[in-house]
């Protein structure tokens, strides 16, 4: 499981860096401007899943899941630190049904 770096969108322009998906999943820093980019350039769909660490009155919430279509993209966040912020390494972890050809990129605005 590696650990993504966030990039800053700024006013000068980011051209972002990707990195293969780890076939155990990605960490990266959850954060009310910061949301993940993942590319599927698979001929198949996958599901990308925010693992949840909220609980509310004792019962534990729902992971998020996200289809990507086959050879599509999509944008994901916010990674709100109160439903996705990990108690034992404050980060939030990213699993994909399938990492091949699946690149994905840390981002805040």
């Amino acid at each position: 499981m590696a650990t993504l770096t966030t990039q800053a969108i700024s006013l000068a322009g980011l051209a972002p860096n990707y990195s293969n998906a780890a076939g155990g999943g990605d960490k990266c820093a959850p954060g009310d401007r910061n949301f993940v980019h993942v590319k599927n350039g698979s001929g198949a769909s996958i599901t990308v899943t925010l693992t949840a660490a909220a609980v509310v009155r004792g019962q534990a919430v729902s992971n998020v899941t996200v289809t990507i279509a086959a050879g599509a993209d999509k944008m994901i966040g916010p990674l709100n630190e109160d439903l996705l912020k990990n108690a034992s390494d404050g980060l939030c972890a990213i699993g994909y049904s399938s990492a091949t050809t699946v690149t994905v990129a840390a981002l805040r605005i």
